[in-house]
């Protein structure tokens, strides 16, 4: 996935709650520009075709020094390409478009993108420009079962030889057996990021690993869990953790002994986001 990060320095205000309208009028004014935009830079713009309102953009929010990666990523929005424009000390979407017109022409006139979100805190207004990234193709493990044994085998493989996780070196480990709990909890979880668009350890309930492997019915001595985001495969979910120290660490670890995982994919699939979870335990 590539992405344009952008940081933001100035804080967005805090002092009113975001009004939908405003923002749902901003990106009107947006598309208005993009049709009939007159001159930019100093040149005679090229209309743009009209970028479509997604809810998923204009539902984040960024703060000081906040990167829009992380932020699309907890909003389960796989991008392409992404942009931030932000204005300040505006009281109307006609006064924050005359801006983002004078300071921001040429991006509000790129092609490369197709979606567009904006709010509106105060006197602040943000627009979030992307293009989504193109669906996965078709998942070639289409039973979860299936794609959860895949990663327990290369999880073994790569106890066996032993392996260095940033720093630190493992010496090889005794193999993992699979668990079907295990294997519960990761599919619950995957799926649940999956419905609800969001990337966090913590659930929407508001429950995390431990709780949600006792829910499956494993009893546990030794917890821990996996996630990642927007792989296509099995292996190369598998790869995206065994380059992560932490996560490279957890799949080293000699107390564990036992692990489930699964993937989950967003209801509609038409952004072709991918979530996946792998448990890890050691029972009691």
């Amino acid at each position: 996935m590539r992405i344009r990060v952008v940081v933001l320095i100035a804080a967005a205000s805090l002092a009113q709650p975001a009004i939908a309208q405003d923002g749902e009028q901003l990106a009107a004014l947006v598309n208005g520009y993009r049709a009939a935009p007159g001159t930019c830079e100093g040149h005679s713009g090229e209309p743009a075709r009209p970028l479509s309102p997604e809810p998923a953009l204009s539902a984040i929010r960024l703060g000081a020094g906040a990167i829009i990666e992380a932020e699309l990523e907890r909003a389960g929005y796989a991008a392409e390409l992404a942009d931030a424009l932000f204005v300040t000390k505006a009281g109307s979407a006609k006064a924050a478009m005359a801006s983002l017109q004078k300071n921001y022409c040429a991006t509000l006139l790129s092609p490369g993108y197709s979606a567009i979100g904006a709010y509106r805190d105060g006197g602040s207004w943000t627009v979030v420009l992307a293009r989504p990234a193109a669906p996965p193709p078709s998942i070639t493990y289409p039973d979860w079962r299936d794609a959860g044994r895949v990663i327990l085998d290369g999880v073994n493989a790569a106890r066996a030889a032993g392996r260095t996780c940033g720093a630190q070196q493992y010496a090889p480990a005794p193999p993992l057996r699979w668990n079907a709990a295990l294997g519960a909890a990761a599919l619950g979880h995957s799926e649940d990021m999956g419905t609800h668009r969001y990337f966090e350890h913590k659930a929407k309930d508001g429950s995390l690993v431990g709780a949600r492997s006792q829910r499956a019915g494993y009893g546990w001595q030794r917890i821990g869990e996996n996630i990642s985001f927007g792989q296509n495969t099995p292996q190369a979910a598998l790869d995206s953790w065994l380059s992560s120290p932490s996560h490279c660490a957890n799949i080293m670890n000699p107390d564990f002994s036992e692990m489930g995982a699964a993937y989950g994919m967003t209801a509609e699939r038409k952004s072709g986001v991918v979530y996946w979870t792998q448990v890890l335990g050691k029972p009691r």
